[in-house]
């Protein structure tokens, strides 16, 4: 008889029974088991993913180095994403990590609006654009052709939400007030996604976006090393 011991949809029975009787896992048992774990722990993690940056940033009441648009890009591609996941029932291990970070990029363009001021009126035209649309795709109010439209479209817009920080980053030669640890938490999600997409079967866009993924936020990180600067070497009194 196969021992059932399901949590938050994680079946650790077939582990721990194979376990019992002395013999190691089957990968058909085993991997569902560890794309679960894996998304929660992504999922946590996410949770704090980009306070490091908004940290950086009120402690050094700057924003030096850091794409406005880039970051705008990321709440319109995380609120698409996260309604079409939403609404297409797939498992809360597979998305739920969009849910923190959308809320933590509202605040971190909150607060770059804040450094921004005073603000031109495009940025107020986009922000109560923002906030006039964002509910009804939150809600899937629309025409389900539109959605898969957007849905397709949000690939695009994390890409295109990359290239302004990679640019400005190659043009100023350093990464500003860019936070390493935010990027390097985006970086190893990415590749943490691609594994627990093709084990919980999702659909071929949402894995490409995780491929996109690491090829954007692995580029910024590597910016943040190519562009370090040395250490200032102290000069030795000649007495």
């Amino acid at each position: 008889m196969a021992l059932e011991l399901e949590i938050l949809g994680m079946n650790f029975g077939c582990v721990l029974g194979a376990l019992n009787a002395g013999k190691f896992p089957e990968k058909d048992c085993l991997l569902p088991l560890l794309s679960k774990v894996l998304g929660y722990c992504i999922i946590t993690a996410s949770t704090t993913v980009k306070v490091p940056q908004i940290i950086k940033i009120l402690k050094n009441n700057s924003i030096r180095g850091l794409s406005v648009a880039a970051f705008e890009l990321e709440v319109v591609g995380y609120t698409i994403a996260l309604s079409y996941c939403l609404h297409n029932g797939l498992p809360f291990s597979a998305y739920g990590e969009l849910a923190f970070l959308l809320v933590q990029a509202i605040i971190l363009v909150a607060i770059l609006y804040y450094y921004s001021s005073p603000l031109g009126v495009k940025i107020w035209i986009r922000a109560l654009l923002y906030c006039a649309v964002a509910p009804t795709i939150l809600a899937g109010q629309i025409d389900p052709v539109l959605f898969e439209a957007l849905y397709a479209s949000q690939h695009a817009i994390f890409f295109c939400a990359r290239i302004p920080q990679i640019w400005k980053n190659y043009k100023n030669q350093s990464t500003g007030e860019l936070s390493f640890v935010t990027c390097l938490m985006n970086f190893g999600g990415s590749i943490a996604r691609v594994f627990t997409s093709i084990q919980e079967k999702a659909p071929t866009s949402v894995l490409l976006g995780s491929f996109l993924g690491i090829f954007t936020n692995g580029t910024i990180l590597s910016q943040m090393f190519a562009y370090q600067k040395p250490p200032a070497r102290k000069e030795k009194k000649v007495q």
